[in-house]
């Protein structure tokens, strides 16, 4: 591994963001502010923004509330328009929106390019499903009666999203949401604000009527609690950790209001006896340290038969050696650094936790600190040998670039491993048998299963959800799916008889 310095540039000059609430940019009712710190160089202030609360939630939510009536009688088609407007606004700032998700959540270059890319398709799409939300006709059972069905938003929905995949994750719960009718105030995480406030930009800029959409930045805890408690909010879906999106499904419960939660994942790569294993070892590599590690997705149990398990890893080892770790906008990096100093702190204590339960840190782990890597949050990727199940580095999800090694008798013995966990997101298998690749889809405990492929990278096209305790495991996100979260369908019974 080499570490990479920062390019020697000027600082840019920091951004301002104020609320977006009622189609006015407003400071937040306390009058505080917060500052974003660039985590590949700290001594870089990326934006300023209004430290919201539940006064600002409110305001959001009555906004929201009066802008419904008119929003659900415009028709889904002409919504699409607004949002294919939205996806061109994008789409013609690729560059600049990739370089400011580069500085504020450290994805490389590469990285934060695709994940602006996405968004834009991801808007296309929904753009394209308006012309076809709608309702069926069923057979009625009576002569000159007709039976049938329509879809119709819920009202006012929360969304609160994560830091991980700031742009992207927003626009796959924010577009489905607009297009079926509903109104929104939307919670960014307060690590990486700034593309949430850019989409908001774009869809004032589109002609998106005052009060659809409302956009807070602030305090998680208050304004998540503003959300999942006012009971003109009909929904609310999260995506983050498990303890926080736990509590929101509590709060929401009492008035039975609908929940849609994505808490994380411990993922499994099942790499059997037979598989290429320098293939599998760049899979696993990738999908375990790219974006840092810093995905749901991303494998951080590498489950391999015993009889290739030490020369998979001295391959897995090699791999790690191979990452370029540096600040994401410097030529020839492919892994940047952790999003904050807790979370590399976690990270690295998550190491010295698996080292105390008995496991070996076989390579890297360490923190980086070379010329200007000492202003940044980096650490070196990491291998971990000696891993079993029990360990809480083999239960608990790490959000770092850290992967264990855990061995398996067999083919069974792997997939009981791979299952003995409360998560449930997504899962890989490596092999070269068909037979043993279907029967592994059949029996993980996964939402999405990867035959010879990455754990991580979703078609946006297909839903998306986990089991277990990666998701309230009730509606899906993505693709056509994601429709079903944010409408309720109407039973229409009709004698034209006489």
């Amino acid at each position: 591994m080499v570490a990479a310095t920062a390019d020697s540039r000027p600082l840019p000059v920091m951004k301002q963001y104020k609320n977006f609430i009622d189609g006015q940019w407003v400071a937040a009712a306390s009058g505080e502010t917060f500052v974003n710190l660039n985590p590949a160089d700290t001594r870089e202030k990326v934006a300023e923004y209004a430290k919201g609360g539940a006064a600002d939630a409110q305001a959001a939510i009555e906004a929201a509330q009066a802008a419904f009536p008119g929003w659900r009688d415009t028709t889904p088609p002409a919504r699409g328009k607004i949002l294919s407007a939205v996806a061109n606004n994008l789409a013609s700032r690729q560059g600049e929106l990739a370089e400011l998700l580069c500085r504020e959540e450290g994805k490389t270059k590469m990285e934060s390019g695709m994940e602006v890319g996405r968004t834009v398709d991801i808007f296309r799409f929904m753009a394209g499903l308006s012309y076809t939300i709608g309702g069926t006709v069923v057979p009625h059972d009576l002569p000159n009666n007709m039976l049938y069905t329509k879809r119709e938003p819920l009202g006012v929905v929360g969304l609160i999203t994560p830091w991980n995949f700031p742009i992207a994750l927003p626009a796959w719960k924010l577009a489905p949401a607009l297009v079926s009718g509903n109104t929104v105030v939307l919670k960014p995480a307060s690590l990486a604000p700034a593309m949430t406030m850019e989409i908001a930009k774009a869809f004032e800029e589109a002609g998106l009527p005052k009060g659809v959409l409302n956009v807070v930045t602030g305090s998680g805890k208050e304004v998540g609690d503003a959300l999942a408690t006012n009971p003109r909010v009909q929904a609310v879906s999260f995506t983050g950790s498990h303890d926080v999106g736990s509590g929101i499904y509590q709060q929401l419960a009492p008035r039975m209001a609908r929940a849609q939660m994505e808490m994380g994942g411990k993922n499994p790569t099942l790499v059997l006896a037979d598989a290429d294993l320098d293939y599998a070892a760049k899979l696993v590599a990738m999908a375990g340290y790219m974006m840092t590690g810093q995905v749901c997705t991303a494998t951080s149990r590498a489950i391999v038969e015993e009889s290739v398990a030490d020369e998979f890893t001295e391959k897995l080892i090699a791999e790690a050696k191979s990452r370029n770790v540096g600040n994401g906008l410097t030529e020839g990096v492919n892994m940047g650094p952790a999003v904050s100093a807790a979370e590399l702190e976690g990270n690295l204590e998550y190491l010295q936790i698996a080292k105390d339960e008995g496991a070996e840190v076989l390579w890297g782990g360490d923190r980086l600190i070379e010329g200007d890597l000492e202003h940044g949050h980096f650490m070196s990727p990491a291998v971990i040998g000696g891993v079993k199940n029990s360990m809480r580095i083999a239960q608990e999800e790490v959000f770092g670039p850290v992967i264990g090694v855990v061995k398996a008798a067999d083919f069974d013995e792997a997939i009981e491993l791979a299952n003995d966990i409360e998560y449930g997101l997504s899962a890989s298998i490596i092999t070269r048998d068909i037979n043993k690749a279907m029967r592994y889809t059949d029996r993980i405990e996964a939402g999405v299963v990867k035959i010879n492929q990455i754990s991580t990278g979703l078609a946006l096209q297909a839903p998306f959800g986990g089991v277990k305790h990666s998701s309230s495991n009730n509606f899906k996100e993505q693709g056509q799916s994601a429709i079903d979260f944010y409408t309720r369908i109407k039973s229409v019974y009709l004698d034209y008889s006489g």
